[in-house]
């Protein structure tokens, strides 16, 4: 038996008895190896163990049950990520970089990368690309995928041993919102699938130091090529991955679609698959184009925030929604970057506004309740009840998207083939729910106006003094 294989035999006895003492085992096992050898073969092992370890150099396992986490929102990218990038632009450009040639270069890159990307052409990612992509990118996406996997931990969906996939994991901003975000005793196997050795360069460098809980392994392959298979174990393949994460490369893949649908063969049967996007029309909508394809053809279910309410009908509407969180706080290298451009805020991005879907394979929902065909209306009945006062269910599916007016909400039911806005043009306490509601929240309307706005080609849900708007759920 080899050396590994009989520390780690003694810490399976011992899992259950008391904690794992790396200063114990190493007098147990016939080569005596030192202690911190010991350590250092159980921190790998630790996934695959399900033990975690605790401040005082004891494993222990993890507790049973959902994962756990605190979170209150993102108000700032952390500082010791910053650092680990502004190390990496000085050993790259050397000091006073962003006031130097690089810094030109890299903003140059950036504005380059910014018309390609919202003119739909491919962007190449080099060192240079990585690092602006990096520089711009790095806090917004840090924060934006912690809102929605905050709310499935909150619901119970996720569980304190996380294997996790990102397909498109780029230089490692939504790696590090999953390891911040789990960072209380949850242990997570990470698997970043990234085919630019640029990106993926800057991704180890920033994943360097994760907490001992936190795994990651960088493969240097694309989307299309990756097998999932491949990195699962015997005991591990019928399982499959706990969360599928497509975070803002759905825009850069061929078949997005069909990338996904093969992804989703390797989700565990109570896993979850978040797409995210920029909240943009063209990634917002080209994200529910894929999520359509998904829930409508199966093999997946919309669990949020687009729930079908109406079980047996597709929404075919433009689909552009997206949430809104409160911006972050400036991170330094970027205020270093637009300084010598002006300080105009050019190349400032702590705007945290995204489009998701998140999918199961289960069937579950973020919200339990479904309409009445009895007593609501559905939305893609509307046409026939214009100028008429209805009930219905609806999705709060937007931030306020008035100009000063009265407060304009997209809502979606799940069967609508055009857009339907709420429009609050008489607050009360009655109908305060439908502001002050989350994204993604269920409201019940109770005597709303439905009209039909020609300028717009959209419905207006109008809710007044005579209408009630309550949240569900």
């Amino acid at each position: 038996m080899s050396e590994r294989s009989e520390i780690l035999d003694n810490a399976r006895y011992l899992r259950n008895v008391r904690p794992v003492d790396p200063e114990e085992i190493h007098e147990y096992v016939s080569t005596g190896p030192h202690p911190a050898i010991v350590r250092q073969v159980l921190r790998e092992a630790a996934f695959d163990l399900g033990m975690r370890e605790r401040e005082d150099g004891t494993f222990v396992p993890v507790g049973e049950g959902p994962a756990s986490v605190t979170f209150h929102g993102v108000e700032s990218f952390p500082e010791r990520y910053a650092r680990r990038l502004e190390d990496l632009l000085v050993e790259t450009y050397g000091p006073g970089w962003a006031d130097a040639e690089a810094g030109e270069t890299l903003r140059e890159r950036l504005r380059r990368t910014k018309e390609a990307y919202f003119g739909g052409r491919a962007v190449e990612y080099d060192r240079e690309t990585a690092l602006a992509y990096a520089l711009y990118h790095l806090p917004d996406y840090y924060a934006a995928v912690q809102y929605p996997l905050a709310d499935l931990a909150a619901d119970g969906l996720l569980p304190r041993r996380l294997r996790v996939l990102e397909v498109g994991s780029g230089v490692g901003g939504p790696a590090l919102g999953v390891h911040d975000l789990f960072y209380e005793e949850t242990l997570v196997e990470y698997h970043a699938v990234e085919p630019s050795d640029d990106a993926a360069d800057v991704f180890e460098r920033l994943l360097g130091h994760t907490h001992p809980g936190f795994r990651t392994v960088c493969h240097r392959e694309t989307a299309e090529a990756f097998d999932p298979a491949s990195v699962l174990t015997d005991g591990d393949a019928d399982r499959g991955f706990d969360l599928i994460l497509f975070a803002n490369v759905l825009s850069e893949l061929e078949d997005p679609e069909a990338v996904a649908r093969r992804y989703a063969e390797f989700l565990a049967p109570d896993g979850s698959m978040l797409l995210l996007a920029p909240a943009d029309r063209n990634t917002a909508t080209g994200l529910r184009e894929v999520e359509r394809g998904l829930a409508d053809d199966g093999p997946l279910t919309v669990y949020a925030p687009t729930v079908r309410l109406w079980p047996d009908d597709r929404p075919t509407d433009r689909g552009w929604s997206f949430d809104v969180k409160p911006d972050l706080a400036v991170p330094g290298f970027q205020r270093e970057l637009d300084r010598p451009a002006g300080g105009g805020g050019e190349f400032v991005n702590v705007d945290v506004q995204y489009a998701y879907a998140t999918l199961r394979l289960d069937g579950r929902t973020a919200v339990e309740v479904r309409p009445s065909p009895e007593r609501h209306a559905r939305l893609a009945d509307s046409e026939a009840n214009v100028t008429k006062r209805v009930d219905l269910l609806a999705l709060k599916l937007s931030h306020d998207l008035s100009e000063g007016d009265n407060p304009l909400f997209k809502i979606g039911d799940g069967s609508e083939s055009v857009d339907h806005y709420a429009v609050l043009t008489r607050s009360s306490a009655l109908n305060d729910a439908l502001a002050r509601a989350d994204y993604g929240a269920l409201l019940a309307f109770e005597n709303a106006l439905l009209l039909w706005n020609d300028d717009e080609e959209s419905y207006n849900v109008v809710v007044d003094g005579e209408t009630v708007v309550d949240r569900l759920g």
